[in-house]
């Protein structure tokens, strides 16, 4: 049990989520006969091969992944999805653990473990949070670069601006240290102004398929709005034609806003703009996003003349 650890070792096995290798084990004063008699009498477990739970119940989550570090040894980091999954930057586990190792480290493949291996793993380490992960950006460009299509890559990379768990300047800057990097020069357009306040790959591919080519005016995005004394934001607003667009799921229409009683009648209550007309929302999902981009344009052209003429 870890109570009965030497102190240094108690320190690392709680700082480990009940952890410790083997070697470290005996380097903090315990003999392998020991080490063995803890594993035989069940208060030990086998996490990895060389890898112990200092404990005797079931395994948490970050338990398992400090498993596969310390399995795959000095200068291992969790990355890709499960980096992402640690970040908040994904919402479910991925069923495998990803791993990434300096490029001149070899280790035996680990069951339930993916290695990736890096030339940067140096610099892609986050300087401070446990178990050892890349930080962010790099993961963010590691997922972007593995991704099956473009607007996957874009997906990355808006999730991780919508989340707020970096900024524009912080994946340009990691892009640009990166002596390879798929999909560069569209990627970079994530880093523009125009991109500011796109937080979803949905949102690019309106502002790309219908807002630029049809050049309709500029937007803003991510509109704050109150109510009830809570904020809220609006994908685009077109302040000045009374129209907003929102963009998710459910299917393409126009109307007043949803779910405001008196909406028409007292706009500024919700959007903190009086507009007399109140304001008209059109609604783009996935398959209507995925439809005639001139057809995009002129619905939303028509929306904004209508929201003028109101």
């Amino acid at each position: 049990m870890a109570s009965e650890l030497p102190d240094e070792l108690r320190k690392l096995a709680w700082f480990q989520d009940g952890l410790l290798t083997g070697r470290q084990a005996v380097a903090g004063g315990l003999s392998r006969e020991a080490v063995k008699w803890r594993l035989g009498t069940r208060q030990w477990q086998r996490m990895q091969t060389g890898v112990y739970a200092v404990f005797s119940g079931p395994p948490d989550r970050r338990a398992i992944l400090w498993a596969a570090v310390l399995r795959a040894g000095p200068g291992a980091m969790l990355s890709y999805h499960t980096a992402a999954e640690l970040a908040g930057l994904t919402d479910r586990p991925s069923p495998v653990v990803h791993v990434t190792l300096p490029v001149d480290r070899a280790v035996k493949p680990i069951p339930g473990v993916v290695l990736h291996r890096s030339g940067r793993a140096a610099q892609a380490l986050h300087p401070v949070l446990a178990p050892p992960r890349t930080r962010i950006e790099e993961t963010v460009l590691d997922l972007a670069g593995t991704a099956a299509t473009l607007d996957d890559a874009y997906g990355w990379i808006t999730r991780a601006l919508g989340r707020r768990l970096t900024t524009q300047a912080l994946l340009d800057d990691a892009m640009a240290q990166r002596p390879r990097v798929r999909w560069r020069a569209d990627l970079a357009t994530a880093m523009s102004a125009d991109w500011a306040g796109v937080h979803s790959s949905l949102e690019h591919r309106y502002l790309r398929d219908a807002e630029r080519p049809h050049a309709l005016p500029r937007g803003t995005r991510q509109a704050r709005a109150r109510q009830g004394g809570r904020s809220q934001y609006r994908d685009v607003l077109y302040e000045e034609y009374a129209v907003a667009v929102e963009l998710d799921g459910r299917a393409a229409h126009l109307g007043v806003l949803p779910g405001l009683p008196g909406a028409r009648h007292d706009p500024e209550a919700f959007w903190g703009w009086g507009h007399p007309k109140g304001f008209r929302i059109m609604r783009y999902g996935p398959a209507s996003l995925a439809g005639s981009r001139a057809g995009r344009g002129r619905a939303v052209a028509g929306g904004l003349r209508a929201g003028r003429a109101a």
